[in-house]
């Protein structure tokens, strides 16, 4: 065989595996990047669609029950005495202009964001959260339409491991969030 044809062949072998190397790392890295893009999409929508606002709310949420103990000179319901004809018509203008609406938007958060909801299955602390709601909401609503007499607040107290967990959760992303553009702009 003719030396030159030989050369020209391993030449352009040598081409060839080089080119599929170089196109196989090339995909992967495609991949890699694509990968990261999408994850870093959806903690974007996590934190925009569900867990920015929720932490908002989390936030606005004991601001606003520190002014009602400052309202109060003391959390109301906690020591077992009875509220003033006055300290209840306050407590329940809080509860008609505060306490409800906010927690009807974290519920409708939590129902039209399910989705976005970290981890594999809602967490715990989240079902006592709308345990708290749903049965304060629909007695006080009771108490709005029927004149039906209830112990103007929820039966289940406020669940801090929702708070906390939301919190946490945020922080978390937002961790998360800023490691991975770090990775996309390297990419």
């Amino acid at each position: 065989m003719n030396i030159a044809v030989v050369i020209a062949v391993i030449a352009g072998l040598v081409s060839a595996v080089g080119w599929l190397v170089n196109y196989l790392l090339s995909s992967k890295a495609a991949l890699k990047r694509q990968r990261l893009i999408s994850r870093l999409a959806h903690i974007e929508a996590q934190l925009k669609q569900l867990y920015g606002p929720l932490a908002f709310f989390i936030i606005e949420g004991r601001a606003s029950a520190l002014d009602l103990i400052s309202t109060f000179g003391r959390t109301p319901f906690t020591t077992g005495e009875e509220l003033s004809t006055q300290e209840l018509s306050q407590w329940l203008f809080w509860v008609d202009n505060d306490f409800m609406p906010r927690n009807a938007a974290i519920q409708a958060l939590l129902s039209g964001n399910s989705h976005l909801i970290d981890g594999e299955s809602i967490p715990g602390s989240y079902i006592e959260f709308l345990d708290h709601y749903n049965s304060w909401r629909v007695t006080h609503l009771r108490w709005k339409q029927e004149g039906f007499e209830y112990s103007w607040h929820s039966k289940i107290i406020w669940p801090e491991a929702f708070a906390k967990d939301v919190m946490d959760t945020f922080q978390a992303l937002k961790k998360e969030h800023a490691r991975l553009i770090g990775l996309v702009e390297r990419s």
